[in-house]
């Protein structure tokens, strides 16, 4: 468990998303737990170890050292190890691994161009704008049809059905909603204010069912000024994810800036005491 000042301190280093406390445990259910400057959740028979350092000096020794520490105090079933590169010793064992970077949007040094700004604007004449701190049947009506519409990856998957969850209890996410004239959501975005340096763009959707051009310009646009409004540069994008999101954040001027690395690993020896305790409780 981390104290306020542990929070705070984090909050005032992250650099990531899932530096972010709040947003990472009441997404896991996780405890977060720091060591040696690298935040963890924990609960039950898994982990989550985050292994971008907060000081951000990264190196290989390092990491497999700490990885290793929070292996033997822990004792994992499953480790899901999320960080810039994957220690060696973990690769092997990994049931699964993804590869991809984070995108950011710096806005000192990103000029937004003309033609994004007439976009958006012309999307306004048919949209109204609201900013909220609820998730309501609308939004997972819109979310059900974006799942059965696009395949996506599992943790992607896993990121949308927990929004309901997660804006009911979290104290520092924005909904962003554009609705038409007759007060439908026509498209919204979950941004994550949490973190002192930048805001996090979580995900978003457009209707499919009564589209509206260019709404999610309109959405883009609104966040930077969010984001201007907490005083702060940076909106970090999350994920390419697939080719379409890609090309979405680099058309408003997102660049790639840190590499992105999942796995997930079973520990041989706690696998194999694992499968024993099922055996014996079938006995």
């Amino acid at each position: 468990m981390l104290t306020p000042e542990e929070e705070a301190h984090v909050l005032s280093k992250a650099y990531v998303p899932e530096h972010i406390v709040s947003l990472m445990a009441i997404i896991s259910k996780g405890e977060p737990f720091l060591i040696e400057d690298h935040l963890g959740f924990v609960k039950d028979n898994w982990l989550i170890f985050v292994g971008y350092p907060l000081d951000q000096r990264f190196s290989m020794e390092r990491c497999e050292k700490v990885v290793k520490q929070v292996l033997e105090r822990f004792r994992p079933e499953s480790l899901r190890f999320i960080g810039p590169e994957i220690p060696l010793f973990l690769i092997d064992s990994c049931i699964e691994r993804q590869t991809d970077q984070y995108y950011r949007f710096d806005i000192e040094q990103t000029r937004v161009k003309n033609s994004l700004r007439r976009v958006a604007e012309k999307a306004s004449q048919q949209l109204d704008m609201e900013r909220a701190n609820a998730f309501s049947k609308e939004h997972e009506t819109l979310i059900s049809e974006f799942l059965k519409r696009e395949k996506l990856r599992p943790r992607i998957k896993e990121l949308y059905r927990a929004m309901p969850y997660y804006v009911a209890h979290s104290s520092s996410a924005c909904v962003l909603n554009a609705r038409d004239k007759k007060g439908r959501l026509n498209a919204f975005y979950i941004v994550e204010l949490g973190a002192k340096k930048f805001t996090t763009y979580l995900l978003g959707y457009h209707s499919k069912s009564h589209y509206i051009p260019h709404a999610s310009d309109l959405l883009f646009l609104n966040m930077i000024e969010l984001t201007c409004e907490q005083g702060k540069n940076e909106i970090n994008l999350g994920l390419g994810v697939n080719e379409g999101i890609r090309r979405f954040k680099e058309k408003w001027g997102g660049v790639p800036f840190l590499n992105y690395e999942e796995c997930e690993y079973c520990p041989e020896g706690i696998k194999m005491i694992s499968m024993v305790r099922t055996l014996e409780g079938k006995l």
